[in-house]
């Protein structure tokens, strides 16, 4: 849930105003060495999670990121210009070679530019990060500024990050630290596949320390992200409830997470059942996904020749 549901209400919305271009990151994904069945289902599954969740394919573009062939040409022209330096100090990186230090490739070195080269290869106006990603996007914005100055140009755009509310999201997860996302560890996210069952034993074993000492204490991170998650998939009367319960030393954690277990159910099981739907018409997916990559690539093929053009080639 934490990979989709900061992104997606803001994906859903946009449609609705923008040209807008959403893909399946499947060449990012490399930096952990996927297996090949793996990957190929993570193409079926991860496109059936964005329409369920209301992305429209009649007004966005729904592509997988290795159909479009010039996101790695504008990948190796923007890795031409971007640092060492640069790319070692990125915060993600730094992090994911302290937990895999076996595998700190030179794809999760260059992981900013990747997805500078996504966002550049349609000239994209507004990104809908979440707060973990906006470095990365600071970083597309210092690659196109770079590319525009050597070349003495205007071509690219700075992109800015696009919220509808007032900042970028981010949602905890369930460790009591950091984000949710399935990277960060099987019981540390909640899936929108996941059933009734597996959700509840998610949720109840989430973090939580021996509760306040003291009135209106400050919230430690642990139980801030608790409430962070209420706060997302609860109603305000129910957060409420809980807050006051908390601030007044009475706080029950595992009845707050079994009103959280419940809301988040309640969330998911809706979109559960469309994936499933989805995922059961193989050939309409393979459709959407054909014509997305067609108006990808002209959108992309235009962007890229423009570049070669400039460069010299």
């Amino acid at each position: 849930m934490g990979n989709y549901f900061g992104a997606m209400r803001n994906f859903v919305r946009m449609q609705d105003e923008y040209d807008c271009y959403f893909f399946i990151a499947d060449y990012h994904a490399l930096t952990t060495h996927p297996n090949p069945e793996h990957l190929r289902a993570n193409n079926h599954h991860i496109p059936a999670h964005y329409l369920a969740a209301g992305l429209d394919p009649e007004k966005a573009v729904v592509y997988v990121q290795s159909d479009v062939p010039e996101t790695a040409e504008l990948y190796l022209f923007l890795n031409m210009n971007a640092y060492l330096g640069e790319l070692s100090r990125c915060t993600s990186f730094k992090e994911k070679a302290r937990q895999n230090p076996d595998n700190v490739n030179a794809g999760l070195l260059t992981y900013p530019t990747l997805m500078a080269a996504d966002i550049l290869i349609h000239r994209a106006d507004f990104v809908p990060v979440g707060k973990d990603q906006e470095q990365h996007l600071e970083m597309t914005r210092t690659f196109a500024q770079r590319f525009n100055h050597v070349y003495k140009t205007e071509f690219f755009k700075e992109p800015q990050a696009f919220n509808f509310g007032e900042a970028l999201v981010k949602v905890p997860g369930l460790d009591g630290k950091g984000k949710m996302g399935k990277s960060e560890g099987e019981m540390n996210a909640i899936y929108l596949t996941d059933s009734d069952e597996i959700i509840r034993k998610k949720v109840m074993k989430a973090v939580t320390d021996s509760g306040p000492t003291e009135p209106n204490q400050e919230k430690p991170e642990i139980i801030a992200n608790l409430f962070r998650l209420l706060g997302i998939l609860s109603t305000p009367d129910t957060y409420d409830f809980f807050n006051g319960q908390y601030n007044t030393c009475q706080i029950r954690y595992g009845d707050l997470k079994k009103q959280l277990a419940e809301d988040a159910i309640r969330f998911v099981s809706p979109m559960r059942e469309r994936i499933n739907a989805l995922l059961a018409d193989e050939t309409q997916l393979r459709k959407i996904l054909r014509l997305g990559a067609e108006k990808a690539r002209e959108s992309a093929g235009k962007t890229v020749a423009e570049v070669r053009r400039i460069i010299g080639f």
